[in-house]
């Protein structure tokens, strides 16, 4: 019998592929971007008039999380900016949507060093692949990500798990260890 391997944290995985979800519906070659994720009861409880307009109740509100999309991102790499965002302490986790582009193994010795030139090799590359991730963490610890290629658009080809993008995740706890 073969063992299925479920989320860490069941809130966190539904609250990415949500994420994914409604990013997928406007398409590609979006700006990063970046959401707090809060506890759905929190909002149910404190802000009653707004639950009820985004059509929360205490039903939907058991274990689960709100993505609130940030307003828009500076004008540099979502890695630079993560480095200096520090969550308050009401924020249970946040999520990241970042597109990129992956080129294949076996090609990493190609690469030039600089990265202007290092960013046109991969542009021209044949082999590229267009990906799009998202990715969260909690203040607890836990991770889920969701991947979709360019080449593959469609929902059944999500690729998703908890580990898919080690890096952007660390980038992404960092930014809920800050105490402010």
């Amino acid at each position: 019998m073969t063992e299925i391997s479920l989320p860490q944290d069941p809130a966190l995985a539904t609250a990415v592929l949500e994420i994914e979800a409604h990013v997928a519906e406007a398409g590609w070659d979006q700006p990063s971007r970046l959401y707090a994720l809060v506890d759905t009861a929190r909002i149910v409880e404190q802000e009653p008039v707004l639950a009820s307009q985004m059509g929360l109740d205490s039903a939907a509100a058991d274990g689960s999380f709100t993505p609130v999309e940030q307003d828009a991102l500076p004008d540099q790499t979502l890695e630079v900016t993560l480095e200096s965002i520090a969550w308050p302490p009401e924020v249970n986790g946040c999520a990241a949507v970042v597109e990129r582009l992956v080129l294949p193994p076996g090609v990493d010795d190609e690469i030039p060093d600089d990265p202007a030139a290092a960013e046109e090799f991969a542009r021209e590359h044949p082999l590229r692949q267009e990906v799009r991730i998202v990715a969260g963490v909690t203040r607890a610890g836990a991770t889920y990500c969701a991947l979709r290629l360019r080449a593959h658009d469609d929902d059944s080809s999500v690729v998703d798990g908890t580990e898919l993008v080690p890096g952007l995740l660390a980038l992404l706890r960092s930014t809920m260890e800050v105490e402010v």
